[in-house]
């Protein structure tokens, strides 16, 4: 009898593993699938070879194309943080905050929707990895936009102003969730360990891992191996390096493909691989020789150009489970901002859209499905702003699958003449109305939106805010990156928009170096010299500064340095409210100079 027991209660908890295990099985057959955007920084259609440039090594990304499901009309912004901005909202740049990359016009106002948000409220795990650019403080960092683990760059680029102090692509300080950490190895593979390891955390869970390279963006600086595989072609010395860090990635891009395979997750993972605006340094005309070198695949213009050569770029998309992938060509007009809306569709997520997006669903399109679209007759606008406020006509495209109408009254057919060499606009009254029209419509709809993003202080969030001259608000340059600080590049109007969110005392300090620096307001720091694989870095020369001041509201209140001088600091009484904070110094001969960085900290 108690065999007999014994026998029924292991055959039950046979039943019942047998049970778990196909429930778990099934579940892991219900799995969403996983996502992955890999976004390259400043390279262009032409920088693949797979693209048809005859120097380029890019054997990884040409295997990746020849497995994919590729979008050959695809476009995004002229520039980078914009490109980002429509990337994360499905809005158009000057909807959404985003249409500098400086000047107070680089953060993603907190209204919007982002990509990571969504896949958040769907039960994703969300990792961002390597460059933002759409905003430094809070609201607008990385890991207040639903993104739950973050490594990232401060700025839209290594050695950039807000970059952390003396970063130069090897060895550097990065951010995890806002605090500083120093790490070993070139960015890249930073960048790429990285998100390996967030896939492997949640490989058993659908996750999305957004890959966000500053690679192959300047300043071009590469391990000198992969400048050395260019020595003998007909390239520009800047343009080696720039071919080099394109090869470097396209290596580490291999490896990440690799790893989704040896970890069984390909198959159901999306992977897409996609770059931010037109090659900045794979195609250079040599005044002296009167002649290009390099590869731009024919067409017009290169990176911040409004034609397509600034904003057609190569968009790969592969996901087997799904049956995305097979070497498949589509040539209709696609953009950055679509990929939100299809990636909702793709992977069924549950969203709410609160604004007028430009984006939509291409799901259909890449099935080769009929849609209720018509993306031949679909129009899209691009344009290169890059100013304080949006100017309606400034440097503006509107798109069709065959046409572009740019600056308003230039009409070029881009299936019989990709270089837009050829303004047809007298043979097509009629297009070049219907375009202007839709320009005009969509114009007085976006303007709705246009408004200043506003960073927040003295939250519990952020305490002390630690801010740069690169978002203040100037109609001058501003010194966007370290070389400009090192060499004491001044300015003397601008003001950072931002809000005390709590009435108390505050401390300010403004300063010609940053905090982590250690360095006194006069000093002079080294400059470092070019290697083969590496750009100079600028000596600091020594700045006589005095009369410091703070401005609030455009009232001016005296400062005094610390005991270090490292810094010129005052407690002031705030107010809860719009806060215009600007800051300086005058230097021996009376000339006023802002400050380069600030800190803000509610006592």
């Amino acid at each position: 009898m108690k065999f007999k027991t014994t026998f029924i209660v292991l055959a039950a908890l046979s039943i019942v593993a047998s049970c778990t295990q196909a429930k778990s099985t099934e579940s892991k057959k219900e799995l969403k699938p996983n996502v992955i955007v890999v976004i390259t920084d400043d390279q262009g259609y032409g920088d693949l070879a797979c693209n048809g440039n005859p120097i380029i090594q890019t054997p990884n990304i040409d295997k990746f194309h020849d497995q994919s499901v590729r979008l050959t009309n695809f476009h995004v912004g002229t520039t980078c943080a914009p490109s980002r901005g429509g990337l994360m909202s499905g809005r158009n740049c000057n909807r959404n905050g985003v249409w500098h990359t400086i000047g107070g016009c680089s953060s993603l106002h907190e209204r919007e929707t982002t990509l990571a948000d969504v896949f958040v409220a769907n039960g994703y795990a969300t990792g961002m990895f390597g460059k933002w650019h759409l905003g430094d403080n809070y609201p607008f960092r990385p890991y207040d936009r639903g993104f739950q683990e973050t490594f990232y760059l401060k700025g839209g680029g290594v050695g950039q102003t807000p970059d952390y102090w003396n970063n130069d692509y090897f060895d550097d300080t990065y951010f995890r969730n806002g605090v500083p950490e120093k790490v070993e190895g070139y960015c890249t593979d930073v960048w790429f360990d990285e998100a390996t390891k967030f896939i492997d955390k949640h490989k058993d869970e659908p996750f999305f891992a957004y890959v966000s390279l500053n690679a192959p963006h300047g300043p071009y600086n590469v391990p000198e191996q992969y400048v050395s595989m260019y020595d003998e072609a007909d390239l520009a010395p800047r343009q080696k390096n720039f071919y080099g860090m394109i090869t470097q990635l396209d290596e580490r891009f291999g490896q990440l493909a690799e790893h989704l395979e040896s970890t069984g997750i390909a198959d159901n993972t999306i992977l897409i691989f996609m770059t931010d605006n037109g090659t900045a340094a794979g195609y250079y005309y040599n005044k002296k020789n009167k002649s290009f070198t390099g590869y731009n695949a024919g067409m017009r213009g290169t990176k911040g150009s409004h034609y397509d050569g600034g904003h057609r770029v190569p968009f790969f998309i592969r996901w087997p489970k799904g049956e995305l992938m097979g070497a498949k060509d589509i040539q209709s007009l696609t953009a950055h901002v679509d990929i939100l809306p299809t990636l909702v569709e793709l992977c069924g997520l549950d969203v709410n859209y609160k604004y007028e997006m430009d984006g939509i669903s291409i799901a259909s399109l890449l099935y080769g499905k009929k849609a209720e679209v018509d993306f031949d007759k679909r129009m899209l606008v691009t344009d290169t702003q890059r100013n304080q406020w949006p100017e309606k006509g400034r440097n503006s495209c509107v798109m069709t699958t065959r046409w572009r109408l740019t600056n308003g009254n230039e009409l070029y057919d881009i299936f019989a003449d990709p270089g837009q060499k050829n303004n047809i606009a007298d043979k097509h009254p009629e297009q070049v109305k219907l375009m202007q029209d839709f320009y005009n419509d969509w114009w007085s709809r976006a303007e709705k939106d246009f408004e200043y993003p506003v960073i927040k202080l003295g939250t519990d969030n952020e305490n002390p805010s630690f801010l740069t001259c690169h978002d203040m608000h100037n109609n001058q340059p501003i010194p966007w990156n370290q070389n400009m600080i090192r060499a004491g590049v001044a300015f003397d109007e601008g003001y950072l928009l931002t809000q005390v969110m709590q009435a108390g005392k505050y401390r300010i300090a403004i300063s010609r170096y940053p905090k982590e620096s250690g360095l006194r307001m006069d000093a002079s720091v080294p400059g470092v010299k070019a290697t083969k694989g590496t750009e100079a870095i600028t000596e600091g020369v020594s700045l006589k500064l005095n009369q410091p001041f703070v401005v609030l509201n455009g009232k001016v209140v005296n400062c005094k340095f610390n005991d270090a001088h490292t810094a010129a600091e005052v407690s002031v009484d705030l107010e809860a409210g719009e806060l215009k904070l600007g800051g300086g110094f005058f230097d021996d001969n009376g000339q006023k100079a802002m400050a380069y960085y600030y800190e803000v900290e509610r006592l």
